[in-house]
């Protein structure tokens, strides 16, 4: 995979919630290149062979809707009974709307908490006698929206911003036998970004210039530069690694930039 840190999982066993698509579906690929067996969530038994349908190396499929805590012990439940066990569990799946604040229903709260925060923390909990087995870890997807706030995504920081000090927390209380980091992407080029972002803007063209206007670095980053950040956290190359947030970024959180 081009542009993919190399790293050796063979014969770890790992979860990837959310891993159909964007973010998650490009962690499947850098595990399963790296020699892991891995099982694939997806909300659905169809969205979630869909996606194994398309992978060059074969996985496993652990479907199932994480939003709620049932959801999230039957997806982790299906992963260990295609893997034999677990090692790695990366939380990825997540979703994000935004809009002013005065605008924003119970409904569109709970639908990206239950997603983005609660269903991390359940499929952890569900996940925690594989991994205190294994001397395992976790890999919880959090954002650069979790560091800093960002004007119309209120509920989404909130979100990740609970994802993240949930990572200081349960590393706190689950170690030393099992580590818990956290990634925190800036814009990521996915196709929820794509659709949601660019595609659905006036302009798309000055949408995607602002994205990338909007990091030091003046770009998004590739899936591909996310897989290699979850990788390393989960790899021993990180075992002194706990209760961290990695900025992946652009520079996104480094500060305020110099004005002209």
């Amino acid at each position: 995979m081009a542009g993919q840190v190399s790293f050796d999982f063979t014969g770890k066993r790992v979860l990837v919630t959310g891993g159909t698509r964007g973010i998650g579906r490009g962690a499947v690929e850098a595990f399963l290149t790296a020699g892991a067996r891995v099982a694939v969530n997806g909300r659905t038994d169809q969205s979630t062979n869909a996606a194994l349908a398309t992978l060059s190396i074969e996985a496993v499929a652990a479907p199932g809707d994480v939003a709620t805590a049932g959801g999230c012990r039957a997806v982790v439940a299906a992963a260990v009974a295609e893997l034999g066990g677990l090692d790695v569990l990366v939380n990825c799946a997540g979703i994000a709307t935004g809009g002013p604040v005065d605008g924003v229903s119970e409904e569109t709260w709970d639908a990206i908490v239950d997603i983005n925060l609660k269903g991390s923390f359940f499929c952890l909990q569900a996940a925690l006698p594989h991994l205190r087995a294994s001397l395992g870890n976790v890999v919880n997807l959090a954002s650069d929206a979790g560091l800093i706030g960002e004007v119309g995504l209120s509920v989404y920081c909130a979100s990740k911003g609970g994802v993240v000090n949930m990572t200081r927390a349960l590393a706190l209380e689950l170690a030393p036998d099992i580590r818990v980091n956290a990634v925190c992407p800036g814009y990521v080029d996915t196709d929820m970004v794509r659709r949601d972002v660019i595609d659905a803007a006036a302009n798309p063209a000055a949408a995607e210039a602002a994205l990338k206007a909007s990091a030091p670095l003046n770009r998004i980053a590739t899936p591909e530069e996310i897989a290699s950040a979850i990788l390393y956290l989960a790899s021993d190359a990180a075992r002194f690694m706990t209760g961290a947030a990695l900025q992946i970024d652009g520079g996104t959180t480094a500060g305020h930039p110099r004005q002209a």
